[in-house]
């Protein structure tokens, strides 16, 4: 089994993103899913103005999701600023909804705010209080990106997995998954990095120090973390089984998913076993979504 736990659609399609493309709809979504072996998949909304494609609110992800319940999963998501735009603004009257209406986390965060900003800790608080996991994309600054902004070596989302011991953090993004090597710069934290993995990396060490940090796979960045140096990547693999989720980041029809047949290779090959392959491939999202399905 294959449970996405990172991808996107809309129902419509009417401005096209900047590169002229338009995000699947539902069923496109399916029909690649089906094409890549991938049997459930979580669609995150996308809320913040900073987004740099479209905008689509829960309530479209929860209509997509209606039209194949039995394949699409619903996250709910909210802007930091909304409601009030202070950090007394009661989130908590949202995700009681969207929960009851069967959404399972919040996210993808792209808020381009720091990371620790009032606004933004004061989401934190009410997912954790909602038993909700958290989808964050990490920027690299504020201003010409989204996501969420922490400085080299993710001090900021340190102290938010300190803070908050009870709120699962799916971390994502370049700046997130360029740290898995110690000698990611300023310079290079928003790339993919290429060559052997420096051992002494930030996330590692947040791993080792904090079990609400979950590594979420999907799109360039989660795939080039663990094919980057194949050694490395089939070690970390088998160090951290319950704590990565398989993902692919699913936006444009005919995309490519180089992480579903890697994964499976590495059980091929005997890079990981079966036992491991299968926590990171599914069962993992199984028990912190509450799907009850293993």
């Amino acid at each position: 089994m294959l449970i996405d736990i990172h991808t996107h659609a809309t129902l419509y399609r009417t401005v096209p993103c900047s590169d002229g493309r338009f995000f699947v709809t539902p069923e496109e979504l399916v029909s690649t899913m089906d094409g890549a072996g991938i049997d459930l998949a979580v669609v995150l909304p996308l809320v913040s103005p900073s987004q740099r494609n479209i905008l689509i609110p829960t309530e479209q992800v929860l209509a997509a999701c209606a039209r194949h319940p039995d394949r699409l999963i619903p996250f709910c998501n909210l802007d930091p600023r909304q409601e009030t735009n202070t950090p007394e603004a009661d989130f908590s009257r949202y995700l009681r909804v969207y929960k009851d209406l069967g959404c399972k986390g919040v996210g993808e965060v792209t808020t381009n705010l720091y990371l620790d900003d009032p606004l933004v800790a004061n989401l934190f608080a009410h997912c954790q209080a909602a038993g909700l996991p958290l989808t964050v994309h990490i920027a690299p600054q504020v201003g010409g990106y989204y996501g969420l902004v922490d400085d080299l070596h993710l001090p900021r989302l340190e102290e938010a997995l300190r803070r908050y011991p009870g709120l699962p953090f799916l971390g994502h993004s370049q700046p997130f998954w360029s740290e898995i090597s110690s000698d990611v710069t300023e310079e290079n934290r928003n790339g993919y990095p290429a060559g052997p993995v420096i051992a002494g990396g930030r996330l590692p060490a947040l791993f080792e120090a904090y079990p609400n940090l979950y590594g979420d796979l999907s799109a360039g960045s989660g795939f080039n973390a663990i094919s980057r140096d194949p050694e490395f990547g089939d070690r970390f693999l088998n160090q951290y089984p319950d704590r990565l989720l398989f993902g692919t980041d699913i936006v444009y029809p005919g995309q490519a998913l180089p992480i579903v047949e890697y994964l499976r290779d590495a059980v091929r090959r005997g890079a990981i076993s079966q036992e491991v392959y299968d926590k990171i491939a599914w069962q993992n999202a199984d028990r912190l979504l509450g799907l009850g399905i293993g």
